[in-house]
């Protein structure tokens, strides 16, 4: 249905209670459930989502509902999502509203709070922004300013000068990273000319970050961000069946390594028994590493050529406690070996020992490793690294553990 339906069947305050809807729903999700509604109402509800919201939706209208949605919007709305679309996914630039309370320098106080009075009955304004001619940021004035200045005073005496800004081409987490010690209530986005081109509430950065970091630990096993409680089980099939494809192949390839060495488990059967042991603690070290790692390139820690330090760092963490891991690990084989008269419990301790040591070193370097090499590679580095760190730490472990017994008891 579009505008020219009239938008039959809809009621007063439907669009707040779909606005509501859509903002738990994937963007495909809430296409559906719009697009039986008026351009009108689709555009009344867009107006009450944030604008990166606004943006997803629009996004997954076909491209002739999107133009349909757009002339039905107010011209400066209109204007607004049709540039915010210009900007790629994941960008200040999604998430700008359009610029308000701008001012030339030549304004008196007396006519730009004649103004404001106007203004402030259809749009929330926290700050004026004074613009020259070409539509290039020169300062800010804040309400307080206003309110205590003289009538006749020019907002370039009163306004603050060279004002921090945001790019719209910065990515969302750069953003938040520069605007960490800020907490401004809305910050003006300038292009590369200087020119005010946006504002972005500082409340709609910190839910977009939210929504980000919430979406990580299901992106490292295969979940998509999209995906919510609400989806469809036909779509969430969709988007995990094919990871568990992935990490069924890695789980043959490991079972392959085990395969490798069926002579030796034959010959010594208790090595069955500490091969799920291996595999938990150098997994769970991986892990670990893979956590800090994430957590540091999501919150801006590891910074340009830091990297080196930080994967042998965790590989010496992974040689401290995979040793003091492996000695325990070498205690309990020597007693289980004692109990079954195994003929060489101190040498199977020993085999545990050096396995469980080099397979943590293992499995230190790839948590480090996977998140930044999908980094370099231009994915987001919690994408199935879990998966791949998964992959990993099985073949390093049961192999060095299986090899090492292979050749020094057999």
């Amino acid at each position: 249905m579009t505008s020219g339906d009239g938008g039959a069947g809809e009621r007063p305050g439907e669009a707040a209670e779909l606005s509501l809807e859509v903002t738990r729903q994937a963007p495909e999700e809430a296409v559906e459930l719009l697009t039986t509604r008026s351009d009108e109402t689709i555009v009344e509800v867009l107006q009450q989502v944030s604008p990166g919201t606004a943006q997803d939706i629009l996004d997954e209208f076909p491209e002739e509902r999107k133009k349909e949605i757009l002339a039905a919007a107010p011209i400066e709305t209109t204007r607004q999502w049709s540039v915010n679309l210009t900007y790629p996914e994941g960008s200040v630039g999604r998430l700008m509203d359009p610029p308000v309370g701008v001012f030339h320098p030549e304004a008196t106080v007396a006519e730009t709070v004649g103004e404001l009075r106007e203004m402030v009955k259809e749009a929330f304004i926290t700050y004026g922004f004074v613009t020259d001619a070409s539509g290039r940021l020169e300062g800010v004035v804040v309400m307080r300013d206003l309110l205590l200045a003289r009538p006749e005073q020019r907002l370039e005496g009163l306004m603050l000068r060279s004002p921090f800004s945001l790019d719209p081409e910065t990515p969302l987490m750069e953003a938040m990273r520069l605007v960490l010690n800020r907490h401004y209530p809305v910050y003006p986005v300038c292009d590369g000319q200087g020119r005010l081109v946006g504002l972005v509430r500082g409340h709609v950065l910190f839910e977009e970050q939210a929504f980000e970091i919430s979406a990580q630990p299901g992106a490292m096993v295969g979940v998509e961000k999209e995906e919510r409680l609400s989806t469809p089980w036909t779509r969430s099939l969709l988007f995990r069946h094919p990871w568990l494809q992935l990490n069924l192949l890695t789980a043959f390839l490991a079972a392959a390594v085990v395969g490798v060495f069926q002579d030796t488990i034959d010959k010594l059967v208790v090595l069955a028994v500490f091969l799920p042991v291996l595999a938990g603690q150098s997994g769970n070290t991986g892990c670990q590493a893979l956590a800090v790692t994430l957590r540091g390139l999501t919150l801006g820690e590891l910074r340009s050529g830091r990297e080196r330090a930080l994967v042998l760092k965790e590989a010496l963490l992974g040689l401290l406690n995979g040793a003091l891991v492996g000695v325990t690990a070498g205690i309990g084989m020597f007693v289980v070996a004692r109990l079954q008269s195994n003929p060489s419990p101190g040498l199977l301790a020993f085999v545990v020992f050096v396995a469980m040591t080099a397979s943590c070193v293992v499995s230190g370097l790839s948590g480090a490793l996977i998140p930044l090499t999908l980094k370099r590679l231009g994915a987001d580095p919690a994408t199935a690294s879990s998966i791949f760190l998964t992959t990993a730490t099985d073949v390093a472990s049961m192999g060095l553990f299986l090899s090492l017994a292979t050749v020094l008891l057999l």
